[in-house]
């Protein structure tokens, strides 16, 4: 059984709540709990029930009128087999046949509204698209409300935004990190007490024009149709909320990504488990994209069926406002549990996370990293303990990993010590972040992951592979209800027995600028950075 993050706060600690500051809109119906933005369900909303004997939309059975709000169709979106090289990059790994596609029903959305889905679709995607014009229309928004749905979609994503509102830039040249997502044409709401599963794959990059070199043997340049990596996908800026009570849950089983917004993200509530192949959450326009967490309790590990997978991703920046985050990097390659181009920051929140990189990390609350000399194995306890409150925290990551990042607000300057399981480690504190590129450090030279840690590109560890279809034990649980950030005693719930591995992420890479201290086993924090290098026994 894979074990997860848990942190075990004392008493005194479990009164304490987290602080951050968020936007609110308000023309949209929201309750705040503490720092908890919740969403609202609206009493007309659009009632869909799914079924594999037949959908209604408000009762009634379900329109193949395109020109309907809501209408069913045999037109899913995939990477079809048996194509030559100006198709598309896929591989054969990527490719399905046109029965397969075909076994899949897609309900179209195609008029703005909220939206309540409900039921099991074996074979089957929820695709929303207003249309081309969409994209600068202010009033193009849709809300899918998640309420005990089940989808599984095996050659495509199992739920994707096309064309709603976008509400922001994708001008590199204007990006910033303080970006105000709640106006986004993008979103979801997570019911109460519900439990939601979504199984979901991806489509590989398919051309919509091609230029080939002089002898017609290769593609020199390409303009892309389609290219969806993630399960739950959206091309648009995307919101995920909890409703008032933020007691549901959305579990995601990726094939390949987890949750992805090709421009920015942000979760304000709602508890997610994600199991995926390569990265958990994926934000993906280059030096513009803002993933951005203030709620909600998380847990995301990459089971690295790719070969790869950072916990989260941003190709912008990561922001961490508040909530609970333990994230797992793929246990045997160089990826992050947090990783983000523009930079990671930290101002609240629990965070517990674990890989074999480490990227630059910033914020106004105190963090630790601790770069071990050697890789670790999953699956142990560490504890890190004081004198005022005894075990101040236990985290037990599920992957292999060498950079472990935590994060509290109750994390404060004092004394600790650290242990894995029975055995208490020591380690060498740095004057200054482990994150200088070229530098030579735990990590290896350039950030290279550390020696066997490489594995060939798709080739998953021994036990990885999963019957497709099948998730991992204890995710399907309609028992799981996390509660968020507004939890009253502050503290995660326990995952499921056997459920999704918890959260370990990731860091940077190798280095160190300044010189260490002595090893100690004496791990003296101080507010704001702490790394410890050469963390062992």
């Amino acid at each position: 059984m894979k074990k997860m993050f848990l942190f075990c706060l004392c008493a005194a600690m479990m009164l304490c709540a987290c602080s951050t500051s968020v936007v609110q809109d308000p023309t949209v119906p929201q309750q705040t709990q503490g720092d908890l933005v919740t969403r609202q369900v609206s009493a007309d909303a659009t009632k869909i029930q799914l079924s594999d004997n037949g959908i209604t939309v408000d009762g009634s059975a379900v329109s193949a009128d395109a020109t309907d709000a809501v209408y069913a169709a045999k037109d899913i979106v995939f990477y079809l087999e048996g194509q030559n090289f100006t198709y598309g990059e896929g591989t054969k790994d990527d490719e399905h046949s046109q029965e397969e596609a075909d076994r899949h029903t897609v309900v179209h959305i195609t008029k703005p509204g909220e939206y309540i889905l409900s039921g099991k679709l074996s074979a089957g995607q929820i695709a929303v698209d207003l249309g081309k014009d969409a994209k600068s229309d202010p009033n193009a928004v849709v809300t899918l409300v998640l309420n005990n749905v089940d989808i599984t979609c095996t050659v495509a994503p199992a739920v994707i935004f096309y064309n709603v509102y976008e509400c922001s830039s994708a001008d590199e040249a204007t990006a910033t990190s303080e970006v105000d997502t709640a106006s986004a044409g993008a979103n979801v709401i997570i019911a109460d007490n519900s439990n939601n599963n979504i199984h979901g794959s991806y489509v590989a990059r398919i051309y919509k024009s091609v230029e080939l070199n002089e002898d017609k043997t290769e593609v020199i340049d390409s303009k892309k149709l389609h290219k969806y990596d993630g399960a739950f996908y959206s091309k648009m800026t995307m919101n995920i909320y909890g409703e008032k009570g933020n007691s549901g849950v959305l579990n995601i089983y990726a094939e390949n990504e987890g949750l992805d917004s090709e421009l920015h993200l942000t979760i304000f509530s709602g508890n997610l488990n994600i199991d995926s192949g390569n990265d958990g959450i994926n934000t993906n326009e280059d030096n513009v994209s803002v993933a951005r967490i203030m709620g909600g309790v998380h847990y995301i590990t990459v089971n690295g069926s790719t070969g790869e997978g950072d916990g989260i991703d941003s190709n912008g920046w990561l922001i961490i406002d508040g909530g609970m985050l333990f994230v797992s990097a793929c246990g045997f390659s160089g990826d992050s549990g947090i990783d983000a181009d523009k930079g990671v920051f930290i101002n609240g929140g629990f965070v517990a996370a674990s890989g074999n990189m480490l990227d630059a990390l910033q914020g106004t609350q105190t963090y630790v990293v601790l770069a071990f000399s050697q890789r670790q194995k999953g699956g142990n306890d560490y504890d890190l303990k004081n004198e005022t409150f005894g075990t101040f925290l236990t985290c037990s990551p599920a992957n292999d990993f060498q950079y472990l990042i935590i994060s509290s607000p109750h994390l404060t300057p004092d004394n600790y010590t650290l242990w894995r399981e029975a055995t208490q480690l020591q380690g060498s504190k740095s004057m200054g972040q482990m994150n200088s590129p070229g530098a030579p450090g735990p990590g290896g030279p350039n950030g290279m992951p550390p020696a066997g840690m490489e594995r060939p590109e798709g080739t998953p560890p021994a036990g990885m592979e999963r019957p497709e279809g099948t998730p991992p034990a204890g995710m399907g649980d309609p028992n799981i209800q996390p509660g968020g950030s507004g939890n009253p005693n502050g503290t995660p719930p326990a995952p499921p027995e056997g459920g999704m591995p918890g959260g370990q992420p990731g860091g940077f890479p190798g280095g160190n600028q300044g010189q260490p201290q002595e090893s100690s086993p004496i791990f003296e924090i101080t507010e704001g950075a702490n790394f410890f290098q050469v963390v062992t026994a």
